[in-house]
């Protein structure tokens, strides 16, 4: 039984890197909060130069 000195040597080193469980992470510490941005009228405004950009048509993609 040469072999059980390494397999006891094999169990010893991972129960030294995996034997306990980390710490628990709390939600706290998982979540990020960031302010929302300002509301921007300029942003939403109509644009009526630009607004073919957005029309999504069938007709209009197949060029008729």
């Amino acid at each position: 039984m040469e072999n059980h000195g390494t397999v006891d040597s094999a169990a010893a080193v991972r129960h030294a890197r995996f034997g306990k469980l980390p710490e628990r992470v709390r939600f706290e510490e998982m979540v990020e909060e960031k302010q929302a941005s300002a509301h921007d009228p300029a942003r939403d405004a109509f644009n009526p130069e630009a607004s073919w950009t957005s029309f999504s048509c069938l007709a209009a993609d197949l060029g008729l």
